[in-house]
């Protein structure tokens, strides 16, 4: 995630710069004697250690899932998309102390909206055979329980200040939405990676924030992102609208994001400001 308060109001977002990698780390992932070097421009601290990338990681189970994820994806590839393929340590374990290890790969994050949004989509077809992780029913952090509030499965008590008010009043409009759902990334804004060498190399996708919702919510999510704090122009909002149910999975992505915003203990009414404008613009649709 990047350094912007409105990306940092999300889950699993670091404020504070961690030192980099231990010995004991480096060791199990047979990087001992590599110097770490930081990598900017990508989505949270990160270390890149003679070709392996180790990032600290909040949640174990998580992060030894998603990487299992990517190994199974990895196998068949992704259409479009390249996968940090991970590094196991060296006794099979994927996350050692909080640590997770990777292939390091080229790139950067851009304000690349629209492209982000089309990785949704090639990312969310491959993903389509994986079942339905159980522990995506058994959480129950910040992101699970906004999830949830979005879809109408669960209430919670929210600042009025930081978007309580505004998700009480969108809410209202939410009306059913007959998609199907499967295994989604439902966190990709300013999390892909772009190489900017030439246009032949395909962006790249670190690891998968799970979610059980439709592919268009998913997508819907991105766009939310990239009205409130990306700086997109209004029409991201049209040039996704073949997409099923859009102005509902859009309201869907909008309320998602502003429960997340208001349980949120880093976010301030200012930081609400661009959630408001994402609302300007969605609810022309409804």
């Amino acid at each position: 995630m990047t350094a912007a308060p409105a990306q940092d109001s999300r889950e699993g977002a670091v404020t504070d710069e961690p030192e980099g990698p231990p010995v004991h780390v480096r060791t199990a992932f047979g990087v001992r004697d590599a110097t770490p070097r930081p990598r900017a421009h990508l989505p949270g601290p990160a270390w890149s250690c003679d070709g392996v990338l180790l990032r600290p990681v909040s949640d174990t189970v998580l992060a030894a899932w998603s990487a299992a994820t990517i190994e199974d994806l990895g196998a068949g590839g992704v259409d479009g998309v390249r996968l940090a393929r991970p590094v196991r340590a060296s006794d099979g374990r994927r996350v050692v102390s909080g640590w997770s290890a990777c292939h390091d790969v080229s790139g950067e994050v851009r304000p690349r909206h629209d492209d982000v949004v089309a990785v949704s989509l090639r990312l969310h077809r491959a993903l389509a055979r994986i079942e339905r992780p159980r522990f995506v029913d058994d959480r129950d952090d910040i992101l699970a329980r906004a999830d949830r509030m979005a879809f109408g499965e669960r209430t919670v008590t929210l600042d009025a200040e930081t978007g309580g008010d505004l998700f009480a009043e969108l809410a209202r409009r939410r009306a059913a939405a007959p998609v199907v759902s499967q295994l989604v990334h439902g966190d990709l804004f300013g999390t892909v990676l772009f190489d900017g060498s030439g246009e032949d190399v395909p962006p790249a996708v670190l690891d998968i924030v799970p979610f059980w919702r439709p592919i268009e919510w998913a997508a819907a999510v991105v766009v939310v992102d990239a009205l409130a704090w990306g700086g997109a122009d209004a029409g991201i909002v049209a040039r996704w609208g073949h997409l099923a149910q859009w102005p509902q999975m859009l309201l869907h992505g909008l309320l998602f994001r502003l429960a997340v915003h208001a349980q949120h203990p880093a976010c301030t009414r200012e930081s609400l400001r661009g959630l408001e404008h994402a609302a300007r613009v969605i609810t022309e649709l409804l």
